[in-house]
C-alpha cells in the first residue's frame, strides 16, 4: 500500500505523539509499505529511512508552548501531490492547521482517511491562561473526528469519553511498548554514581514534557515527603518543557537529565527505583508501560494506561483521579521499602512482557487496509496517542 501520514510532531521532536507516529511509519515501511511523510519543517536533522518518502511543509511555533512546533495549511500542495502521487489512505495524527487541511484535501480526493485523536486540548488550555477556549477548542476537536466511520482508542475509558463528546462507533486498539528496549537489565551503577546514590538510595523518576499541564506540583510534593523520611533519595527528570527553568530554579537538588533516547532513555529508566506519573492529561501515557517495562513500580492516577495495566499494590498503585494525599501516601509508601520496590518492580515487569509492538502494528495495517477497500463515500477513522 502507499499511505499518507500528516503529523505536525515528529522525530527529533520527543514527546509521546511523535515517537508514536514514527514508531507506525517505520513499522509500516519495514512491512513493505510505501510511506509519504508530511511534517512541518524542524530545526534538528532526522535521518532518511528506507520507505519513508518525507514532504516538509511550512510552520511555526506552537503559540504558549515552547519547543513545539505546528503546521501550516497546506491543502493546495497536498491536493496536486496526491493527486500526482495518490495513497490507498492518509492517516492525519494530530488536529491542527496543517492536518485540518491534509483531511479536507483528501477528503475532497476521495482518499480515506485516518485521523487521531491524541491530545486533549480543550483541557490543556486552562494550563496556559486560555480557559474561556476551552469550549471552542472541545467543539472543534469533536467536529473534526465526528466525520469518522469508526474510532479507535487505546482505552475503554476514552472510548466512552469520545462517546460523550458525540463521537459514535468508538473501536479499540490497544498499545503495546519494546520491552526488548525497555528492559531491567539496561541498570547502570555508574549512572547511578554520577547521580551520587548507592545501591540503597532510591531514585524516583520523572520522564516527560515538564510543562504545566502534567501536574508538576504534584510530583514536587510526592518527592518532598518521599525524602522527609529518606534524606538521601534523588529526583531525576528526563525531558525538556516551558516549565523546566522555573522547576529547576525552585529546586536545585533535582538532577535534569534533558532529552534522552534510545539506549540511554533506557538506562535511565532501569536505573531508578520508583516512578510516580501524577498527570491527570493523558489520553493513554506511553511513559508508564515503559516504566513498567524497566522494571518500575509506578504510581498514578487511575485513568489512561493506568487504568488498564495497574494492578492496586501488587505492580505499582493506582489512584483515583484527584486524591492527591493517596497519591502523595502511596508514592512514599513505595520509595521507602526497598523490599516492596524489588518485589513489585517484578510484578511490574511481568505485567506487560507479552504487549506485543507487532501485534498493535498488524492491527493498525488491517484497518488501513480495510478503508482501502472501501467502497462509497469515506470518512475516518480516529487513532489515539498519547
Amino acid at each position: 500500500m502507499r499511505i499518507g501520514i500528516v503529523s505536525e510532531t515528529y522525530p527529533p521532536e520527543i514527546n509521546g505523539v511523535a515517537l508514536t507516529v514514527h514508531s507506525l511509519a517505520a513499522g509500516l515501511a519495514a512491512r513493505g509499505h510505501s510511506i509519504d511523510l508530511v511534517r512541518p519543517r524542524q530545526r534538528g536533522t532526522f535521518e532518511d529511512e528506507p520507505g519513508i518518502l518525507v514532504q516538509e511543509v511550512r510552520g511555526m511555533a506552537l503559540p504558549r508552548y515552547p519547543g513545539l512546533r505546528m503546521g501550516l495549511p497546506a491543502g493546495r500542495l497536498l491536493s496536486e501531490r496526491w493527486r500526482r502521487l495518490r495513497p490507498d489512505a492518509v492517516y492525519i495524527a494530530t488536529e491542527g492547521p496543517l492536518g485540518h487541511s491534509a483531511q479536507r484535501a483528501a477528503m475532497h480526493l476521495g482518499i480515506p482517511v485516518a485521523t487521531g485523536f491524541h491530545t486533549r486540548f480543550d483541557s490543556y488550555a486552562a494550563h496556559y491562561g486560555l480557559g474561556a477556549l476551552a469550549p471552542a477548542v472541545r467543539g472543534y476537536l469533536r467536529r473534526f473526528h465526528r466525520r469518522a466511520d469508526a474510532t479507535l482508542v487505546p482505552t475503554d475509558a476514552l472510548a466512552d469519553e469520545l462517546r460523550g463528546l458525540g463521537v459514535d462507533n468508538v473501536r479499540l486498539l490497544r498499545r503495546a511498548v519494546d520491552t526488548a528496549q525497555f528492559h531491567p537489565a539496561w541498570r547502570d551503577a555508574a549512572l547511578r554514581a554520577s547521580w551520587g546514590v548507592d545501591g540503597s538510595t532510591p531514585v524516583v523518576l520523572y520522564v516527560g514534557r515538564i510543562a504545566a499541564e502534567k501536574n508538576l506540583a504534584l510530583a514536587v510534593q510526592a518527592f518532598r515527603a518521599i525524602q522527609q523520611r529518606m534524606p538521601r533519595a534523588r529526583y531525576v527528570w528526563v525531558g525538556d518543557g516551558p516549565a523546566r527553568a522555573a522547576l529547576a530554579a525552585a529546586n536545585p537538588d533535582f538532577i535534569f537529565a534533558g532529552m534522552q533516547r534510545g539506549e540511554s532513555l533506557a538506562r535511565h529508566y532501569a536505573s531508578a527505583d520508583v516512578f510516580p506519573f501524577p498527570s491527570l492529561s493523558e489520553t493513554f501515557g506511553n511513559v508508564i508501560l515503559e516504566a513498567l517495562a524497566a522494571g518500575l513500580p509506578v504510581v498514578a492516577f487511575d485513568q489512561g494506561a493506568a487504568r488498564d495495566h495497574l494492578r492496586h499494590a501488587h505492580n505499582g498503585y493506582g489512584i483515583a483521579p484527584g486524591d492527591t494525599e493517596g497519591f502523595i501516601a502511596a508514592a512514599e509508601t513505595l520509595a521507602c521499602n526497598p523490599g516492596l520496590i524489588r518485589h513489585m518492580g517484578r510484578a511490574a515487569r511481568a505485567s506487560v512482557e507479552r504487549l506485543s509492538p507487532d501485534t498493535v502494528l498488524r492491527e493498525f495495517e488491517e484497518l488501513l487496509r480495510g478503508l482501502a477497500r472501501r467502497e462509497g463515500p469515506v470518512h475516518a477513522i480516529c487513532i489515539a496517542h498519547a
